[in-house]
């Protein structure tokens, strides 16, 4: 006999009518103590439950060993504990590590580790891919699939830091939002995330040792001003003029020069937070003395403490090429004589698609 399709159509629509499973890592501290004592237990188990959420990385419900067996089977039956997985790693040849990270839903993105002598920088994806389609970035040619969750950026943190500790022998010690994808159009979730990091519950990390990059979404600079946040700010400049940047940059279309001088002195005057200004040499097209005068002229409109001239690397598919080292020379040279803070920035981590602009979720 065939299947009752009556029989099926009423299992869909029971199961279209089950409620779906809440985030529990959406609950703060005060909620979860709430639903322990409406399941008659008592709000110390709460405590223990935040902590493997947060201080002890648990990965499932069956890590959490103090729990018993019947609470975390009921935790597992009314909540969903979506984590991430590294899925892949490579190990440059200049100490630079690289992990693409899955999600629970099959998604990919990447996160960095960049270790020198004083420090262990994390790098890391606050969206799936990318809308803004900046012309020299490889994450720019891909979609923008959806942003990361709050509790996504922090798995990829703790991940890395992980991995930093088994690499070589130290926590890290700074996290960059630089990886894929625009924090500023993630906002909330990356503001969260930070609060995590930087929570005593979590890694209790200083904000001053976590630097955010955007590509210059003006409205949400002088919203972190009015947030009063206390991370460090990183803007992608990577040219003087609009019509420059326009070129490069199609944010600059709705988020001009003009409209990020006045979001930085806002944000600024609201913080007094560190603010540096980031500047690709791009060979032909942003590298030049005039290039370097008008970057002087910008330079001097916002309260910025450091401008980080970095090394362009090659994206395949990407027609844009490295500035040779003379003209590099050249264009410092004419920024420290205008008294400009400047730092030539060497990219790490090339020999596998981990430097800045060329990720891509490439095995």
């Amino acid at each position: 006999m065939f299947p009752n399709i009556d029989h099926f159509a009423k299992q869909k629509n029971y199961l279209c009518k089950m409620p779906a499973k809440k985030n529990i890592r959406d609950f703060d501290l005060p909620s979860l103590k709430e639903y322990f004592e409406s399941i008659g237990d008592k709000k110390f188990r709460a405590m223990q439950a935040y902590e493997w959420l947060w201080k002890k990385n648990a990965r499932s419900f069956d890590e959490m060993s103090n729990l018993s067996l019947d609470l975390r089977k009921k935790l597992a039956e009314e909540f969903e504990f979506n984590t991430i997985t590294v899925d892949a790693t490579q190990h440059s040849s200049d100490g630079t590590l690289k992990s693409r990270f899955k999600t629970h839903d099959g998604h990919l993105m990447e996160g960095v580790i960049i270790p020198t002598e004083k420090r262990n920088t994390a790098c890391v994806s606050s969206q799936i891919g990318c809308s803004l389609a900046c012309a020299f970035c490889a994450t720019g040619k891909m979609d923008r699939v959806r942003n990361l969750g709050f509790d996504e950026i922090y798995d990829q943190v703790t991940l890395l830091n992980e991995q930093s500790e088994r690499e070589y022998g130290t926590k890290l010690t700074n996290i960059v939002y630089m990886g894929m994808g625009e924090p500023l159009l993630n906002y909330k979730n990356v503001l969260k995330s930070i609060e995590r990091i930087t929570s005593n519950e979590g890694m209790n990390m200083s904000p001053k040792r976590i630097t955010v990059s955007t590509a210059g979404v003006a409205k949400m600079i002088k919203q972190l001003g009015d947030d009063n946040t206390r991370f460090n700010l990183a803007v992608s400049l990577h040219a003087a003029t609009d019509e420059k940047r326009n070129k490069i940059m199609a944010i600059n279309e709705t988020n001009n020069i003009a409209a990020l001088t006045e979001a930085l002195n806002y944000y600024y005057n609201k913080t007094k937070n560190e603010i540096t200004l980031e500047y690709i040499l791009l060979k032909g097209e942003n590298d030049s003395l005039q290039d370097a005068e008008d970057l002087v002229k910008v330079y001097r409109k916002i309260p910025t403490h450091l401008i980080n001239v970095i090394e362009y690397n090659s994206v395949s598919g990407i027609p844009f090429l490295k500035s040779d080292e003379d003209t590099t020379q050249l264009f410092t040279d004419y920024l420290m004589k205008y008294k400009v803070n400047v730092r030539v920035r060497r990219s790490r981590g090339k020999d596998i698609d981990a430097a800045c602009g060329q990720l891509a979720n490439k095995g």
